[in-house]
Formats: structure tokens, sequence, C-alpha cells
């Protein structure tokens, strides 16, 4: 008869509790194979490209093996978006969310345990990616028998903030699957977000040169501005020196700002998906 009682109780308290749930988004995400590859191949493309990077770079007299830490971040960041783009849509594609949002009825925290889960195994992902860049430096540097200079400058804070770029892409990708719950849709507008606006941004708000064929002097367009505050462009500036300067024709936010500005996108998208699982219907 008390065994019989529990499950009603558990119903009445709105379902499991949240260490059950986090303990069961956990389960789902290291059982699969797909975010195992997705880290494996992030990290590989991230190192191979960063030692291409710095093996050409090494040439120039001026080289600094420091300077190519996080060039193979261009695509590799593609891993993070797709990780959570396949954790937020999968099972609304599987049809697994009508078992889900009947053992966890309020649905939210459903997505908060997913929050917690593909945060942490993104900031794996990110550390192991700081590191096959940095051992990626290695070869080109001791070439030209240079120190890798990890320790100087603003290299350790470029360093946090590379991992927080892994794992502040992997929630973009969380919340945009987690809201239009297909995956090719939030796949597309992720990588339209992240890659292809920024771009288009800046080539339209790049201005140039000036008549007589030099550089223009620095000055905020349109969409320069809108681009700044674009996720794609905020993450590109998170893994920036803060002596670098703006990009052309954005407004000079630097890395903290872009850490600020990647960061409201996650919440926004998140608190836009946590409304949109509450108020409309899943089936």
């Amino acid at each position: 008869m008390p065994r019989a009682a529990r499950p009603a109780a558990t119903a009445r308290s709105g379902g499991p509790g949240f260490a059950r749930v986090v303990a069961s988004e956990w389960t789902k995400l290291i059982s699969l194979r797909s975010p195992w590859w997705t880290a494996v191949v992030t990290v590989v493309v991230a190192g191979l490209i960063t030692y291409l990077s710095a093996s050409a770079s090494s040439v120039d007299p001026g080289f600094t093996p420091a300077s190519d830490l996080t060039t193979g971040l261009m695509l590799a960041q593609i891993g993070p978006l797709v990780l959570g783009v396949l954790v937020g849509a999968g099972e609304f594609r599987t049809g697994a969310f009508r078992t889900t949002f009947t053992l966890v009825p309020r649905r939210w925290p459903a997505l908060a345990a997913q929050v917690l889960v593909v945060t942490a195994f993104a900031l794996g992902i990110g550390v192991l990616t700081l590191a096959a860049s940095a051992l990626a430096l290695l070869p080109p540097a001791a070439s030209r028998d240079l120190p890798l200079g990890l320790t100087a400058g603003d290299t350790p804070g470029i360093m946090l903030r590379t991992v927080l770029f892994v794992v502040g892409l992997a929630l973009v990708g969380l919340a945009l699957g987690a809201l239009l719950r297909r995956t090719v849709p939030a796949l597309i507008t992720a990588l339209v977000l992240v890659i292809f606006l920024p771009v288009v941004l800046m080539m339209v708000g790049d201005p140039g040169v000036d008549a007589a064929g030099m550089a223009a002097p620095h000055q905020v367009t349109v969409p320069g501005a809108i681009g700044a505050f674009t996720p794609g462009t905020a993450a590109q500036l998170m893994t920036t020196s803060t002596s670098h300067g703006p990009m052309p024709g954005t407004p000079d936010i630097g890395p903290v700002g872009g850490t600020l500005v990647l960061g409201a996108w996650v919440v926004l998208l998140l608190v836009v998906a946590a409304v949109r699982l509450r108020v409309r219907d899943v089936r």
C-alpha cells in the first residue's frame, strides 16, 4: 500500500526532485554517441587548425606562439552549437519529451537540468579544446626556440574566456533547440546567428578606405554596431586581447563586453524557450 501511494504523492508534489531530474538528464547525455563524437571532433579540429596556423606564422620574425592560441575556434565553434542543439531538440525529435514532461509536469526543471548538464559537459570540452590548442603550439614554438608565453600579458584571461566561449555557444545551441524543437531549423538558425550574420554585417559595416586609398579612421557604422551585439561577434571578441582594439565599424566593447553580450543572449534565449515550454502545448 505505501508503495502504491508513492507515485501519487510524487505527482502531487510536481514530479521528482530536481537532483533526480539532473541525474536523469546527465545519464541521457552521456549515454548517446553524438555528444562524445562532437567533443572529439571539436578538440581535434581546434588543435589541428591551431597547429597549421601557428606553423604558418612561425616564419614571421615577430612570431609569438600565444597569439595563435584561439585560431582553431573559427571552425571548432560549430561543435558546441551542434552539441547544444542536439540536447535541446533531441527529445522533441524522438518523442521522448512526452515521458519527460509526464514525470516532470512543471517542465521548466527539465530545461534547467539540461542547462546544468550541457554546461558541465561543454566545460569539459572547453578545457580539452584549450589544452589541445596549447599543445598544438609546442612544435612551432620549438622550431623557433620560443616559450609558449601562456602566463604572460592577457593570455590567462584569453584562456579563461576560451573555455567560457565553448560553454556559451553550447548554451545558445541548447536554447535554440529547446525553442524551435526541431534539429535542422535550430542548427541552421544557430549557424546564421553565430557565423554567417556577423560576417555579413562586418562586410557591410566596414568603412574600407578613403578617397586617397588610405585606411579610413575608425568610425562606428550602423551594421557594425548591430554586428557587435550578435552572439557570433561577441564570442569572437571574448578570445581577443584587451589591447586588440575594435573590429572595423564596430563599437569598442572589448572582450569583457563580448562576454557580457554572449551571456545576455544565453539568458534571453533560455528565458524565451522556458516561457514557450510553459505556455505552449508540446504534443
